[in-house]
């Protein structure tokens, strides 16, 4: 991988609901539905996200931005999150141009992907300078102070990035970081889990696409680690190629899915070529194929935009249009599937009935959805209670377009609402005057019948917390584990 010259380096899903009349009453018929429009759209339809990396200088180019925040869900600062940018002089941070990066996405209702805490490259000329306890000090404390400062705005850090060589043996590489003790890249990690225990921390390299002495290299480090309750909960694969496509990729993912970590496709670009739009088909369906193999970022929007000069490896033509790679994968996405992949889709379906109003049963309590104590105030708790099917225990879905919807209270005409527009678990679930915010937005994901509201914000799902059956249990958001408590039955009321 080149280095410095490099200037490139959750879960909206469809809306389809099960009928579960015998047990339940009337529910909601839904059809297929229609092919969405855009990458991000077409990507949560199964539970997955479609990013795209992009620097701070291009932020005030209108015709990008607008391009960015039409079709991509998640967003990866090319430059500006990493040590020399964030930490420029010892103990001295800087924030602002990564700042810029995570509040434009963050205000467009897009989630984050925090590149890289530590990398041997790019490391500022004082840490360049340091060697041995003084090095590895002056790293954990980069580690924490950063992702300390970002808590609550990332969904996944590349935490270590690119420790292994290209020496066909699988090894370390030989970097002022490794000689700090082999121990670094652990030690980083569980320095980022303190520091912020809500994100998803990865392990992010390339030219481990395929099953090759470097990829398993990090996979027996990936085993390693979960053996001995070291946190780590991806693998980013960067996926940069040229104009072949290894015939054991899709197993590779598979492999270190298997570990029991998420797999991430962290900074996809493809040599144009004659293969290209077909490249570009197979890897998105070799990451629908594997269940834990959760989105797919592309290392840059247009051709213009990326590290590889000459190359035009991206979705985008320098104008903008898009060629014929952004329609290839535009239709594997769609041809995905509906559901999340690790579930059956619902055996008959239908729309939401916009006009109708449901009570929300959890499964794994049987109670109901309920604004607390019959408020109407903003900021009022939302908690499960014994189902009366009051006012206060019924919900009707406003279609906010592009499959979310916003869910909203009979009794007080407000919207349910995740507080502050938290993207940590544990975050209460509220009601809230509607303001269309993407924390007020929800998309539907279905499991045996059952539907999971997942938040647009934070690509949380809703739940009752700690799996409580009791009445005034709480209602927040927490990381989707495909649990009974995060499960609702809808009962259609009228």
């Amino acid at each position: 991988m080149i280095p410095t010259p490099r200037r490139g380096r959750r879960a909206l899903v469809a809306a389809t609901l099960a009928a579960t009349t015998a047990l339940v009453g009337l529910v909601a018929a839904m059809p297929a539905q229609a092919a969405a429009g855009t990458l991000g759209a077409a990507a949560a339809q199964s539970g997955r996200y479609y990013g795209a990396a992009i620097g701070a200088d291009r932020l005030g180019e209108t015709s990008f931005t607008s391009l960015t925040n039409r079709e991509f869900n998640m967003i990866t600062a090319v430059n500006e999150m990493k040590w020399d940018a964030t930490e420029p002089n010892q103990n001295s941070f800087s924030y602002g141009r990564g700042d810029q990066i995570v509040n434009w996405a963050r205000n467009n209702g897009k989630q984050v992907r925090g590149h890289a805490l530590l990398w041997h490259n790019q490391m500022p000329g004082w840490a360049k300078n340091l060697s041995g306890s003084a090095l590895r000090n002056a790293a954990i404390n980069h580690v924490t102070k950063v992702a300390t400062y970002y808590k609550g705005k990332i969904h996944s850090w590349d935490v270590v990035n690119e420790a292994f060589a290209d020496d066909g043996r699988g090894s370390r590489r030989d970097s002022s970081l490794q000689r700090t003790g082999n121990d670094w890249i652990e030690a980083a990690f569980r320095a980022a889990r303190n520091a912020d225990p809500n994100a998803k921390l990865c392990y992010n390299d390339y030219n481990t696409d395929g099953i090759n002495a470097k990829s398993t290299g990090v996979y027996n480090m990936v085993k390693d680690f979960k053996a001995r309750g070291v946190p780590i909960d991806c693998v980013g694969f960067q996926s940069h190629l040229g104009t072949s496509l290894q015939s054991d990729y899709q197993a590779n993912l598979q492999r270190f899915s298997d570990l029991g970590v998420e797999v991430q496709i962290t900074e996809l670009d493809i040599q144009q070529g004659g293969n290209q739009a077909n490249m570009y088909a197979a890897v998105t369906k070799a990451c629908l194929a594997v269940s834990r193999c959760k989105g797919i970022t592309v290392w840059g929007v247009r051709d213009t935009d990326s590290w590889r000069t000459g190359a035009n490896p991206l979705l985008f033509d320098g104008s903008g249009n898009k060629k014929a790679a952004y329609t290839s994968t535009l239709n594997a996405l769609n041809a995905g599937g509906s559901t999340n992949p690790t579930t059956p889709p619902p055996s008959n379906g239908g729309s939401i009935d916009t006009n109708a109003w449901y009570v929300l049963v959890n499964r794994n309590s049987g109670k109901a959805l309920d604004v607390y104590n019959l408020s109407t105030a903003d900021g009022a708790p939302i908690k499960q209670w014994s189902r009366n099917n009051g006012n206060q225990q019924q919900w009707q879905f406003t279609d906010s377009g592009n499959g979310y919807y916003q869910v909203k209270s009979r009794l007080s005409g407000k919207v349910l609402d995740v507080t502050a527009k938290s993207t940590a678990d544990g975050a209460i679930i509220e009601q809230w005057t509607d303001n269309d915010g993407a924390n007020q937005q929800f998309s539907i994901q279905t499991i045996d019948g059952y539907i999971q509201l997942i938040a647009r914000n934070s690509g949380k799902a809703v739940e009752v917390q700690g799996a409580s059956t009791v009445d005034g249990g709480n209602v927040v958001q927490y990381s989707d584990w495909n649990g009974t408590n995060q499960q609702w039955q809808l009962v259609k009321i009228g």
